[in-house]
């Protein structure tokens, strides 16, 4: 994997599925809907590659006929209860955060998720120690794939897309890097995308295998 711009000094990183693992909670969130709704189960890949979308987008596809309002309230009525205890850091991401700060990255965190779930994680982990902007759906009127989101962060930050980097795990993290004119990174553990996704103008610049890859191929 090639170094990446000596210009680079922001790192944004998007929440779930990136830095906190919330595919477990998010799956059996969408599965009691399912249950509600469907009277069974929904279908897992499915699920998966809805992640990263806006929430209300997912449940008008899920269940066309009925109102989305009605099916976002009983999917976060679930969600929310049983969040702080059905979510973890993703192994390696911790130490991947403390070698940033020391090396002095400015470091940014976009997500798609409402600001009170995102804080009740970020406090969990005291990931605020690390991030000195943290942008959540509800800070700009265009989620993530338009570049909105990306925008606020590095305003936030003083800095600019020839400066960062924004990594992620979906293709709605990916589009909206490039939307924005900033470096794609994309995490190998991701569940919402598969290799048949990667390729053309949403190729991500570069893969993580693992959270410290990142370090190798930043610049010194």
């Amino acid at each position: 994997m090639n170094r990446l711009n000596d210009t680079i000094d922001t790192i944004l990183f998007d929440f779930d599925g990136t830095v906190m693992n919330t595919n477990g909670i998010i799956v059996a969130s969408w599965q009691h809907t399912f249950r509600h709704y469907a009277g069974q189960d929904g279908d897992l890949d499915l699920i998966y590659r809805s992640f990263g979308e806006p929430l209300y987008d997912t449940a008008s596809r899920f269940f066309p006929d009925k109102d989305p309002e009605e099916v976002v309230a009983y999917y976060r009525a679930y969600h929310v209860d049983r969040f702080e205890s059905g979510i973890s850091l993703f192994p390696g991401i911790l130490q991947l955060l403390k070698a940033l700060k020391e090396r002095n990255y400015l470091l940014g965190l976009v997500t798609s998720r409402l600001r009170r779930t995102a804080t009740i994680g970020m406090n969990k982990f005291g990931l605020f120690t690390y991030f000195d902007a943290f942008v959540t759906v509800e800070d700009t009127e265009r989620p993530k794939p338009d570049p909105a989101p990306v925008f606020l962060a590095l305003e936030r930050l003083s800095s600019k897309p020839k400066r960062a980097v924004m990594i992620g795990d979906t293709l709605h993290d990916i589009r909206c890097a490039k939307n924005a004119g900033v470096c794609a990174g994309l995490v190998a553990w991701s569940v919402a995308v598969a290799k048949r996704d990667l390729t053309g103008k949403i190729a991500p610049d570069f893969i993580l295998e693992t959270p410290d890859g990142l370090l190798k191929i930043l610049p010194v």
